[in-house]
């Protein structure tokens, strides 16, 4: 099924160029008016029709016309042969072109739901386009807090998006395991681990302090004993760290399976220093003429690229930098095929982001092919007051705390539930609740109600009808048409969620169609209803159930039958 708007789309533009718009022709200008990209959509009122376009607004300026005028000639030279399920189009407002469908469409759209089953939606979209989608990536110097809970939820989300609507993706973790923050984890472990046997050794100021880190310690302890107490630092250290290291990166592994997120690579740091990576970039950056030295230290030339200040790639001890080793891990992304970078990072790397790309386009590579989506804070709710601390560490509250307090369901559906760039409060006690105030417990809810009815048809010795043999044309009151309409949206939406790298779309989405099923179920009898609006009406909701369930599934949650 060729989504109803791509068709629009394709016929307005051929509209355009039969009309004449898109040349200097009709125009009289010296040059070719460029076809902008432009918006097919759902008008916010039924009464403008089943689509709106805004491309009639979108032309006027570069083609020196008032809106009105360029929408009455794209009408014109419409072919409705192109689009066959267009039945009337009409200008509105300060030129919209409005589209009004013949009604079968949505009983096409309701056939295709049952015949295509769990496959509807699906789409070639990506083309098997070779997609690298990069999250959480936490630092294994402690446990999953908040904010690498909700990038879970939205990286994993965005890929199986991705990989729904025909693309080639790879999910993947990049392990910070070298470095500056992994010699303090280091220095810390070393404190805690002299402090057993009995050495007043503190932890560094600059250090880690988690409570977690002295568990760690007893554990490697248990396992070596003795053996590092009188062993060289930099081997006690060095020792040390792997051991919490590997310990910590299982957990995290752990804590995610449960989160239901599994990944396709776990990358090293430490391997892109092995491989010579590192080094290679910086040579390829001096080679260039893209670097320069002051102090000691080597300097890519940043602001040469409209970055605000030039950035360090080698330090004045001849260490490579953190950005150093970030560049050669995205160039070495590229270099193993990925066509299209995404990235789901923190609030705190929003700086980071353009000196990357300036060293990328430094490098030769395409810059923007590397989208980075930068998350914003999340604040946990109890009672209406700011939960602040953890009663297992002491800290910031786990992934692991919320689960067991939450569930896996509730925690996915809350952390997609608004836009990434948006600040999240997450009210604890409303995720918890059985209630219908609950917006997870909601769709759920829709799903079960719908897995409850098809069990009373079966004890009723019923089953449901094939789709061929019902007549789809009694769906005409105005709860059924709206859940047709909003049953024929899916494709687009989850495309549109996929390609914006959006799927709080796609929550939104969802959480309204079930508000659509709930209010057809309270108003409408489905089984005992007279015949053949009774079958009509069971294909309905089948295909509400289909498209709840997959909606909730690309969001890595449940669809239950019984709540």
């Amino acid at each position: 099924m060729v989504p109803i708007k791509a068709e629009i789309r394709a016929a307005i533009t051929q509209a355009l160029h039969r009309a004449g718009l898109a040349s200097r022709v009709s125009l009289g200008l010296a040059e070719e008016v460029e076809i902008p990209d432009f918006i097919v959509s759902s008008p916010r009122e039924e009464k403008f029709g089943d689509f709106a376009a805004n491309i009639a607004m979108q032309l006027a300026k570069p083609a020196r016309r008032p809106p009105r005028e360029v929408a009455a000639v794209i009408l014109e030279h419409f072919d409705y042969g192109a689009c066959p399920w267009v039945e009337r189009i009409e200008v509105a407002g300060p030129g919209f072109l409005n589209f009004y469908l013949r009604p079968q469409w949505l009983q096409e759209a309701l056939r295709q739901v049952i015949e295509q089953g769990e496959r509807f939606g699906r789409s070639l979209v990506g083309a098997g386009r070779k997609v690298n989608v990069e999250f959480v990536s936490a630092n294994p110097t402690g446990l999953l807090h908040m904010g690498n809970a909700r990038g879970a939820a939205l990286g994993d989300s965005i890929a199986a998006l991705l990989d729904f609507c025909g693309f080639d993706v790879t999910r993947e973790f990049y392990i910070n395991d070298t470095g500056l923050q992994i010699e303090r984890f280091a220095a810390s472990l070393e404190a805690l681990y002299l402090q057993e046997f009995g050495e007043d050794v503190p932890v560094p100021e600059d250090g880690y302090h988690g409570a977690d880190l002295a568990a760690t310690v007893k554990r490697f302890i248990a396992e070596t004993g003795d053996t590092y107490r009188h062993t060289p630092p930099e081997e006690r250290r060095e020792a040390l760290a792997r051991f919490a290291v590997a310990e910590k990166i299982a957990a995290i592994r752990d804590s995610l399976e449960r989160f239901g997120v599994r990944y396709d690579v776990w990358f090293s740091e430490q391997e892109l220093h092995r491989s010579g990576a590192v080094e290679r970039v910086i040579r390829e950056l001096k080679a260039r003429g893209e670097t320069f030295e002051r102090e000691g230290a080597l300097w890519f030339k940043a602001e040469k690229y409209g970055v605000e200040k030039d950035e360090v790639l080698v330090r004045s001890t001849g260490a490579a930098t953190y950005f150093a080793a970030d560049v050669a891990y995205h160039a070495n992304k590229f270099d193993r095929g990925f066509a299209w970078l995404i990235n789901v990072w923190g609030a705190d790397h929003h700086g980071h982001v353009p000196r990357v790309k300036a060293a990328l386009r430094a490098l030769g590579y395409d810059a923007d092919r590397l989208d980075v989506i930068i998350m914003q804070l999340v604040r946990l709710f109890r009672g209406g007051e700011i939960v602040r601390m953890s009663k297992r560490t002491g800290e910031f509250v786990t992934l692991d705390e919320l689960l067991e307090e939450v569930g896996r369901d509730a925690a996915r559906y809350f952390f997609v539930l608004r836009s990434a760039d948006s600040h999240l409060d997450f009210d604890l006690d409303l995720a918890r609740a059985q209630s219908m105030e609950n917006p997870v417990y909601y769709v759920q809810y829709a799903h079960a109600r719908i897995a409850s009815l098809f069990r009373q048809l079966s004890l009723k010795g019923k089953a449901l009808p094939e789709i061929g043999a019902v007549d789809l044309s009694v769906l005409t009151s105005e709860e059924e048409e709206r859940l047709l309409r909003k049953l024929a949206d899916f494709p687009d939406e989850v495309v549109d969620a996929a390609l914006d790298l959006a799927p709080h779309r796609l929550t939104g989405y969802i959480y309204e169609l079930a508000g659509l099923f709930h209010a057809f179920y309270n108003v409408h009898r489905v089984i005992g209803s007279e015949p053949g609006l009774e079958e009509a009406r069971l294909l309905l909701v089948q295909a509400v159930g289909i498209v709840l369930r997959q909606g909730l599934r690309l969001l890595g949650i449940s669809a239950p039958e019984r709540m």
